[in-house]
């Protein structure tokens, strides 16, 4: 018994480091730094850990309320950071519920942005109102991804940009047009894109609109823009095409049938992407369209020899509200992709079990053109949270 004691003791000790840092990168931050008990090796090596997450996890493992739990996370947060010993954190997380912790985020920002290089960072405010980033925010070096969530992003004059930047996601974070414009046009290598607002007031109105935003981000490959983005950025509409095509290969889109902006935006940006690979609509305000009323007759553009769609392999809806246009964009999208592998419906949450029923014995006995024959349809009901 003895024995094979210590045999599974130095099995632990003479793991590789590597490894042992992506052992401790699974584990809650919490959980990692216990690891230090398991031996000598193992006493520092949560030290060089590449990715730190702090979150509502920590949070629960912390006893105490109040004023002494946001003592005690403070002070766990700040423990890790003045031992951290790695040359950079690939990925840092700061996400805490409701304690009310803008000037301690202050603090651990100013830190960052002094001592270490961050690749990724992902700051989640979920206290009410939105987190104004500080000045320090913007000096921190290195960063390649960033995710903000109901955040004030107003950068200082001096700022010159993130040149590493390849990906974005903004959700719920009040930026200005002009800040966002000088935003994307400062960094030069920015590939991925995500304007996400569940609310309307987190949208400027007179926000810039698409032409403007491909010359700003002429790189990106992938782009998610949500309803009041997608509404405010279409705004005057689109021409058929951009004289010049876009590297995108990965859209997302709210779109609203009724609003002929927003659909000759969104089919000029599919006319304009060549490459594309995947395409999804998230569908809003379509179940109060009218059956004899719409934008742009989605059946006229099966015929539009400038509309391909050569390698798109996944296209979807969400929030399908079963009526007659949603249906013949499916078919629009289906007709024009000869490698199209998937095309997944789902339904919004009034659609009922007859509604459903319905579509697929239309889809049954009214079969439609497919350029690809091997295209699956798959409908699904909206998933509920048990």
């Amino acid at each position: 018994m003895m024995k094979t004691q210590r045999l599974s003791l130095d099995i632990i000790s003479s793991l590789p480091q590597n490894i042992i840092e992506t052992i401790l990168t699974l584990m809650p931050i919490r959980d990692a730094l216990r690891t230090s008990i398991l031996s000598k090796k193992w006493r520092y090596s949560w030290m060089t850990m590449p990715k730190l997450v702090f979150d509502n996890n920590l949070v629960r493992a912390i006893s105490g309320t109040g004023i002494l739990l946001k003592y005690k996370l403070v002070n766990a947060i700040f423990h890790v950071l003045l031992l951290h010993s790695g040359p950079a954190i690939l990925k840092f997380e700061l996400s805490v519920n409701k304690l009310g912790m803008e000037t301690e985020f202050d603090q651990i920002i100013l830190f960052l942005s002094r001592r270490i290089n961050v690749k990724c960072l992902i700051i989640e405010n979920n206290s009410d109102p939105c987190y104004k980033l500080p000045t320090s925010f913007f000096l921190i070096k290195g960063l390649e991804s960033l995710e903000l969530f109901c955040c004030d992003f107003e950068p200082p004059l001096t700022f010159n940009g993130f040149n590493k930047l390849r990906d974005v996601y903004f959700e719920d974070v009040r930026v200005t047009a002009e800040v966002l414009q000088n935003f994307l046009s400062s960094c030069p290598l920015l590939e991925e894109v995500f304007l996400i607002a569940d609310e309307k007031e987190y949208v400027d109105e007179k926000f810039i609109n698409f032409e403007t935003f491909f010359q700003s981000a002429p790189l990106i490959h992938t782009l998610y823009i949500s309803k009041y983005y997608m509404k405010y950025m279409a705004a005057g509409g689109m021409p058929d095409k951009l004289p010049t095509s876009l590297h995108l290969k990965d859209v997302g889109l709210g779109v609203c049938l009724r609003e002929r902006d927003v659909i000759s935006s969104a089919l000029c940006i599919i006319r304009s992407s060549p490459n594309l690979e995947q395409l999804s609509f998230q569908m809003y305000d379509n179940e109060k369209l009218p059956i004899k009323e719409s934008s742009i007759k989605f059946v006229d553009l099966q015929y539009d020899l400038s509309l391909t769609l050569d390698h798109l392999t996944h296209f979807g809806i969400i929030s399908f509200s079963n009526n007659v246009f949603e249906m013949e964009c499916v078919k629009l999208i289906m007709a024009k992709s000869p490698v199209l592998t998937l095309a997944r419906i789902q339904l919004e949450d009034k659609v009922s079990v007859d509604e459903e029923l319905k579509i697929l014995r239309d889809m049954i006995y009214r079969p439609f053109s497919r350029a690809s024959p091997s295209a699956k349809l798959l409908i699904e009901r909206p998933k509920t949270s048990s």
